[in-house]
């Protein structure tokens, strides 16, 4: 084996056996299970028809993964594993987006987004990426400021809104909105595959958001409540899937 390639395989051993956030550590298997996301997206783009894509969630999808591409890379340990991942499920969920928003085209059915709603995520977009841009002038200000000593606590926190580590999370949190919003969707249109990996992702990350640094509450929260409405819709697709089951059958004799 050439020089690089014993080089890259010893590195890749030591990441995996790493003590503090090798694969007996939550810094490992929380990221491998947002893989999960990745797989999904593949899975359903090469098995099931555009009709399974559910546009509010994907879109939600493709901010999400980016904000925390660079949460991936701002957080202790950095985790080159997870930002690995979000830049795969970030290609990988543009094409659904593509697939689903030209399938809903052909038939002439209306895409379930409004243009007012895709200003609104731009504009919230741009401010979380100005306050983070601008952290360090706005804090200084903030801390010579007369302002509640409460709030300018919450605003100038570790995982405040001044860093990546609240618009990551809060943009996840809009993932449990999209499934709340399809609390109603027909289970033949819901993708099993993308809500078991996103109940995996929300129990796993549970865990992973209190042992990183800064510890963060609201990744917390938004994965708990994540992987609650997934298993809602999985147990919808598993009843479902029993009641089709024990369908009486119809026999037809000959007269």
């Amino acid at each position: 084996m050439p020089t690089w390639g014993r080089r890259t395989a010893r590195n890749i051993w030591e990441a995996v056996t790493h003590k503090e956030h090798g694969w007996k550590t939550t810094h490992f298997w929380g990221p491998l299970a947002n893989w999960a996301l990745v797989g999904s997206a593949i899975w359903d783009a090469t098995n099931h028809g555009p009709e399974v894509i559910s546009i509010p969630m994907t879109s939600t999808m493709c901010v999400y993964s980016g904000l925390f591409m660079r949460f991936a890379y701002m957080v202790q340990p950095r985790n080159y594993l997870l930002l690995s991942c979000h830049a795969f499920n970030e290609m990988a969920q543009m094409f659904q987006l593509y697939r689903g928003i030209n399938y809903k085209l052909e038939k002439g059915e209306k895409i379930p987004i409004t243009q007012n709603e895709i200003f609104s995520a731009a504009l919230a977009v741009g401010a979380a990426g100005a306050a983070i841009k601008f952290a360090p002038q706005i804090s200084a200000k903030l801390s010579a400021s007369g302002l509640n000593e409460s709030l300018k606590g919450f605003i100038l926190h570790p995982a405040g809104p001044m860093t990546i580590f609240f618009w990551a999370p809060t943009t996840k949190w809009l993932l449990s909105v999209s499934n709340i919003v399809d609390y109603n969707r027909p289970v033949d249109k819901i993708s099993t595959s993308q809500q078991v990996a996103l109940a995996a992702t929300g129990l796993i990350w549970s865990r992973y958001s209190l042992v990183i640094t800064p510890v963060n509450y609201n990744l917390l929260m938004v994965n708990f409540v994540l992987a609650l409405t997934s298993l809602y819709h999985i147990g919808r697709k598993i009843d479902a899937m029993q009641q089709e089951t024990n369908k009486p059958v119809l026999q037809v004799t000959a007269a």
